[in-house]
């Protein structure tokens, strides 16, 4: 049945090939290019392209174009409580907090004021529904390399009724050659990897135009002093860059990756061995939950679990530990685990996506 359908235009090849396809099964499609980082004064301007090539699709494929500014919104809602993550030494993903806060909330209801039937998106996940629970699923896209379930597991019910992915069933490389035949000009264009909506930026130059630096030393396990810091909340556990420790008496020229912070002491904690067992945790405790059915699916139980975007689902069981906690434990050590990091829940099939929360 035609439908109408508000389309997430961002300027990107996913986007575009969403809006052909929607166009091509006989729908009414509304092309619609969200600013939501005010860069007005910024010599970087990655927003004022993305208009352009939005803009460009919707007239090459003959659809309305509107462009809609939810700045505001993004600074109260995702980018205050970024900054404040930071500021408590943790490492937050602003990614999530935009689709929770701005894509399918405030971004959905505006969908609505165009009467809208749906929302799409060039998301990779499916949204289906599942006859025997009566509920909407989020499971994996096709493209494993490119599912997005993990930026999404705060979607709900309600939410769900309302989206569309029509990329599910497809790879990106099957978009980028469809692109190319429908004769988008952004066929070839660069996937973004930066912070949503900020772009890509020298992450710790952007973060100091928001935090205050706090200089410290850099030290060994044993207290050795190789370097200084600029402050705790501009680095992440096993991050390898920009900690411009080089030619330390008594060290090879190896990289040194953080292995931890010491916020008492104001120390960055860092090691030369990219496995040092330090580095490798079985356990980890979440909080801030989401369960996409509404509810967490026993009080515990077995599945699999990401705690980083391009991470290999690992096998873990989850116990409830409060209304709002539960406590995570592998078959195998995790490296790197990041308080203020998503952990993202799957089952054990790795297809569907439980929900997830922030590590703590």
């Amino acid at each position: 049945m035609k439908k109408r359908i508000v389309v997430g235009l961002s300027g990107g090849v996913d986007s575009a090939v969403v809006v052909k396809l929607l166009v091509e099964e006989g729908h009414e499609v509304i092309g619609v290019f969200m600013k939501n980082w005010d860069d007005s004064s910024d010599e970087y301007c990655p927003a004022a392209i993305d208009a352009i090539d939005a803009r460009n699709v919707a007239a090459k494929v003959g659809i309305p174009f509107y462009t809609v500014n939810f700045s505001k919104e993004y600074w109260d809602d995702v980018f205050e409580y970024f900054l404040e993550q930071h500021r408590k030494f943790r490492t937050p993903n602003p990614d999530i907090l935009c689709n929770k806060f701005i894509k399918f909330k405030v971004f959905l209801d505006y969908a609505k004021k165009f009467e809208a039937d749906y929302l799409a998106t060039g998301h990779y996940a499916k949204n289906i529904y599942n006859e025997k629970t009566k509920l909407f699923d989020l499971r994996c896209a096709k493209d494993q390399n490119k599912d997005q379930t993990y930026f999404l597991y705060t979607l709900g019910q309600e939410q769900l009724k309302h989206i569309l992915f029509p990329l599910a069933g497809y790879t990106k490389p099957e978009i980028r050659k469809m692109a190319k035949s429908f004769g988008f000009e952004n066929a070839e264009k660069k996937d973004s990897t930066g912070i949503c909506f900020v772009g890509e930026r020298d992450y710790m130059q952007f973060l100091k135009k928001y935090l205050c630096q706090m200089p410290g030393n850099i030290v060994t396990e044993l207290g050795e002093i190789l370097g200084t810091h600029i402050g705790l909340s501009f680095y992440t556990i096993g991050q390898r860059k920009k900690l411009n420790i080089g030619g330390v008496k008594g060290f090879e020229e190896n990289p040194w990756f953080v292995l931890e912070k010491n916020i008492e002491k104001n120390e960055l904690v860092a090691c030369q061995d990219a496995d040092n067992p330090k580095l490798f945790q079985l356990e980890l405790e979440a909080e801030k939950l989401h369960w996409v059915a509404g509810k967490i699916p026993a009080e515990s139980f077995n599945c699999r679990a990401k705690v980083r975007y391009r991470q290999t689902s690992q096998v873990c069981s989850i116990r409830k530990i409060s209304s709002d906690k539960v406590r995570v434990k592998f078959k195998v050590p995790q490296r790197a685990i990041t308080p203020g990091q998503s952990i993202v829940f799957y089952d054990e099939k790795n297809k569907i996506c439980f929900g997830g929360g922030e590590i703590s």
